[in-house]
């Protein structure tokens, strides 16, 4: 499956109705929007949302939370081994399996999660998490962006999928 494929994939799904909208208060102040859409809307994400829909995520993604979303971004998909991501897809449980490793309950944004050293994700087993020299890291990867506000939470950016263990 290609990425374009994947893309009209997302595009189709239910997050395609709220891709780019932001909507404004009587301040004019932008909107918050739920996971799913705010990370749409980043427009570098389009694997994982497509992962989201597959397993069924999306409307608990949506939901009231709050979470806290280690995401990553496309070119973290692309660096799997070939067919990885297609397998992946052709399997929804265990595409959920991996896609609530990276989500952890509650809003952590990055001044709370940097003293955490671990955390135990919905999918039940923990990530470890380090402040280091070079930033910030959860198992081996890096965090390249941090506290992307959503409604229903905050959503860090990483550079690598992460795998849980066996």
């Amino acid at each position: 499956m290609t990425r374009s494929t994947l893309s009209r994939m997302a595009a189709t799904g239910s997050l395609a109705v709220a891709l780019f909208l932001t909507a404004c208060d009587d301040t004019n102040e932008p909107e918050l929007l739920p996971i799913p859409q705010t990370a749409a809307a980043a427009g570098s994400f389009t694997t994982l949302l497509a992962a989201v829909e597959a397993a069924g995520l999306a409307e608990t993604l949506a939901g009231d939370g709050p979470f806290t979303v280690l995401a990553p971004t496309d070119d973290a998909f692309d660096a799997l081994p070939a067919g990885t991501v297609e397998a992946l897809l052709a399997d929804p449980d265990a595409l959920a399996n991996i896609l609530l490793y990276h989500v952890i309950a509650g809003e952590f944004p990055e001044a709370q999660i940097e003293d955490l050293m671990s955390a135990t994700t919905l999918q039940g087993t923990s990530v470890s998490i380090e402040l280091t020299g070079t930033g910030l890291r959860v198992n081996d990867a890096n965090v390249i962006q941090t506290d992307v506000a959503a409604s229903n939470g905050v959503i860090h950016v990483i550079d690598k999928v992460l795998l849980p263990p066996q």
